[in-house]
């Protein structure tokens, strides 16, 4: 195999550098010199040469191109200097493509240990279950013994959660982890039904590692406590393996944005609402009503309202918004509205804004690209993007969530 010497002109929006004559090359920074080996499409990291001031030693020992990579993180080897301008301007330079002039904040840091939701694969194995995260670019499961984005909550769980899979059928499953205010919710999802023994000692077992609850395919097999998280002042059970924030401090952050851009509207509309994240915050000081296509997540939203007391009214609808956005008429009746859609963004529901009298926006995204594209609808409808907060709720990764404050002119 034949070795090549290419120079990093830049990094990619992936967290990979890229070389003009050498493609996107992983593990690298701009300005380095780096020995590389290429099988087929794939681009290998042999040697730095000359390396980068920017170039640290990763803190994960399961980071880089040697070794066993758990294929989670894409930038560790970039000092916090660095890799936070380089999070920063992928929300900058995705909202100057699309023409937006605005002033974006510096990146708000979120440290590592502070994840509290993860997603798992397990493989099973003659030597028992294997969990953790996929490698990089293949279907081999990392083995997971620790991983320093997540809580050490779920970190000091990991042997409790390779337990449970002894006793769940099905060679390949994901599992999906929460630490929640009142014990850890465990969603095992991917296998067939469980037979009755099964099932039995799946429950023995979850009491054994004081799961508060554990669910399977969707069926909750026990709930010795409630899972419980704190949205405002309502107390809220997500569902099984439900949507929630991966970062309680990157939720608060963006919370209290969002509070305190609506707090002069009396009514509002929560878009893609999940369990209740904004609309519950919200709910404290405006009526509110949610909109989610996700029966269980709005199930546990409306269960929290209603018994929660001191909240201004909240109603709830059962909604794909990619289909049936909220018209222009129907958002009459509101002086503002927050929408953190999925990945997709929220172009179709954005036009309906853009038509009807709605004063005030909050739009929250996970996704720099398709939040300019739909900030460039509501800014051509005349309004004015008053602020933009990037909040690194994906350590490590090319991920960065977004938090856009919009008024009309």
């Amino acid at each position: 195999m034949m070795t090549e010497t290419v120079v990093i002109d830049a990094m990619g929006a992936q967290g990979d550098g890229i070389a003009e004559n050498g493609g996107f090359i992983p593990f690298t920074l701009p300005g380095e010199t780096v020995s590389i080996e290429r099988h087929g499409k794939e681009v290998i990291l042999t040697d730095v040469l000359k390396a980068s001031e920017s170039r640290r030693q990763p803190p994960c020992p399961h980071f880089g191109p040697a070794g066993d990579l758990c294929g989670g993180c894409a930038t560790q080897h970039a000092d916090d200097g660095f890799y936070r301008r380089w999070k920063r301007q992928l929300v900058v330079d995705a909202l100057v493509s699309r023409g937006i002039k605005t002033e974006t904040a510096e990146l708000h840091i979120c440290e590592p240990g502070a994840r509290r939701r993860i997603v798992l694969t397990a493989r099973k194995t003659g030597e028992g279950p294997v969990l953790g995260f996929n490698q990089a670019g293949s279907h081999t499961v990392f083995a997971l013994q620790r991983c320093l984005v997540a809580t050490d909550g779920l970190n000091r769980k990991l042997g409790d959660l390779r337990a449970l899979l002894q006793h769940i059928p099905g060679k390949s499953l994901r599992m999906t982890a929460l630490e929640t205010e009142t014990g850890l919710d465990v969603a095992i999802s991917g296998g067939p039904a469980l037979r009755p023994p099964q099932r039995q000692a799946a429950v023995a077992e979850a009491l054994k590692r004081d799961i508060a609850r554990l669910s399977c395919n969707d069926e909750i097999l026990i709930e010795p406590r409630k899972p419980v998280l704190q949205f405002g002042k309502a107390s809220v059970t997500p569902p099984p393996g439900g949507f929630v924030q991966a970062v309680l401090q990157a939720e608060k952050t963006m919370t209290n944005l969002v509070l305190a851009h609506l707090k002069k509207t009396k009514r509002v509309a929560d878009l893609f609402s999940g369990c209740g994240t904004f609309a519950l915050a919200l709910a404290g000081q405006s009526a509110v009503h949610a909109v989610e296509s996700d029966g269980p997540s709005l199930a546990a939203l409306d269960r929290a309202a209603r018994h929660t007391p001191g909240l201004k009214p909240v109603t709830s609808e059962k909604r794909d918004l990619y289909r049936r956005p909220l018209t222009r008429n129907e958002l009459k009746t509101f002086d503002g509205v927050t929408f953190d859609p999925p990945r997709a963004g929220a172009e179709q529901q954005c036009l309906e804004i853009a038509a009807s009298t709605v004063r005030r926006v909050a739009a929250i995204s996970c996704n720099p690209v398709t939040l300019a594209r739909d900030l460039e609808i509501l800014t051509t409808a005349g309004f004015e993007v008053t602020s933009v907060t990037p909040i690194d709720q994906f350590l490590w990764s090319p991920h960065v969530e977004v938090v856009a404050l919009l008024e009309r002119k």
